[in-house]
């Protein structure tokens, strides 16, 4: 077992070192403190990423191209504003531009059920599944982004707010545009109970 990296020649990385330190640090050459934040960042990134467009490999890509423009644009960063609100504002532009240069009709991925679960719970995860990824391609893209950011990425209004770079109301608006269209989509599908 190795010990400590002192790589910066300031210590250790601390698991609950702010955000915005890691990138100030990897700005004067710690490339520790840029791998702490990737590894914060990498799963919320790519299940954003992966909720917006439904493939793997794209959301994987996406997550890729993030970092990499984090690290080739640290120097862009604002101190005065949350890292968290402008690595997710950067994912987003990423998936918006992935989504972009699909093909049109390209089909999605299918989520997977859990390995413990019986024919009947498969079943139904398939249909459920089949039904909001239905729904959720219909939507327009603004929606479905308040979609996943709130309920997938679990973002607060003010969160979301920083990353769209639109109002709170409009955000809350925006919400319950999509909540109010998706239930509506859900209803229309073939065997919805009416």
């Amino acid at each position: 077992m190795s010990g400590p990296n002192f790589s910066s020649g300031r210590g250790v990385l601390e698991e609950n070192e702010a955000d915005e330190t890691l990138l100030e640090r990897y700005r004067h050459g710690d490339r520790e403190a840029f791998a702490t934040l990737v590894v914060r960042y990498q799963r919320p990134i790519y299940n954003a990423a992966w909720w917006v467009l439904r493939d793997a490999e794209d959301a994987r890509d996406v997550a890729q191209i993030v970092f990499m423009k984090v690290a080739e644009r640290s120097d862009e960063y604002d101190p005065r504003y949350r890292f968290f609100s402008w690595i997710y504002r950067i994912a987003v532009n990423e998936c918006l531009n992935a989504r972009r240069a699909r093909r049109p009709g390209e089909q999605l991925d299918e989520r997977l059920p859990d390995a413990e679960d019986g024919p009947q719970e498969i079943a139904e995860h398939g249909e459920r599944s089949a039904s909001i990824d239905a729904a959720l391609v219909k939507l327009s893209e603004e929606h479905r982004l308040v979609l996943v950011l709130r309920h997938f990425a679990d973002l607060s209004y003010g969160e979301m707010s920083d990353v769209l770079g639109i109002p709170e109301k409009t955000v809350k608006s925006r919400l319950f545009e999509a909540r109010h269209r998706l239930g509506e989509l859900l209803r229309l599908e073939p065997g919805a109970q009416r």
